[in-house]
């Protein structure tokens, strides 16, 4: 055991980082041992693309719950793949209207299968005692009610 792993909760979000980290190489990996090359990273914007075909960049960052840049990082990303496409709103000019384009079709295609082998793979490690899904569920309800630093506020600075 290393000191971050000792330090407990005050580790939480090195530790779910880490996790976070290690779950994103093996599904590089399983992607790959699939003969497909993809980024985990695209999966939130592919995932919401292809369920809701056409949305606007602000409507994808909501859906994701990513930050404006953050999800416009993304799309460039994805563009310059050639997995999406954009256009402009004819209501509203200021607005693009992003859709997967052929090639990302067919790739969503090509990844359904190998999701189905990661949904079995995922729940299987998450069903432990105390199944991490349901429990990110929970915290993630918690943080909408009054997040981390909300909390620390009403506990008060330290004298």
């Amino acid at each position: 055991m290393n000191v971050i792993d000792e330090s407990g909760i005050l580790a939480i979000s090195t530790r779910l980082q880490r996790l976070s980290d290690q779950l994103r190489k093996d599904g590089t990996l399983i992607y790959k041992a699939n003969g497909i090359d993809f980024e985990p990273k695209w999966f939130p914007v592919i995932y919401t693309l292809h369920l809701k075909s056409i949305l606007s960049v602000v409507e994808i960052a909501s859906e994701i719950g990513y930050t404006h840049p953050s999800t416009i990082s993304l799309l460039k990303e994805l563009e310059k793949e050639k997995l999406i496409r954009s256009k402009r709103d004819k209501a509203d000019e200021r607005k693009r209207l992003i859709q997967l384009t052929a090639k990302g079709q067919e790739l969503i295609e090509r990844m359904q299968p190998v999701w189905k082998i990661m949904v079995t793979c995922l729940t299987d490690l998450t069903n432990t005692q105390n199944n991490l899904m349901q429990a990110i569920i929970e915290v993630e309800q918690q943080m909408k009610r009054s997040g981390f630093f909300e909390r620390a506020e009403r506990i008060g600075p330290v004298t």
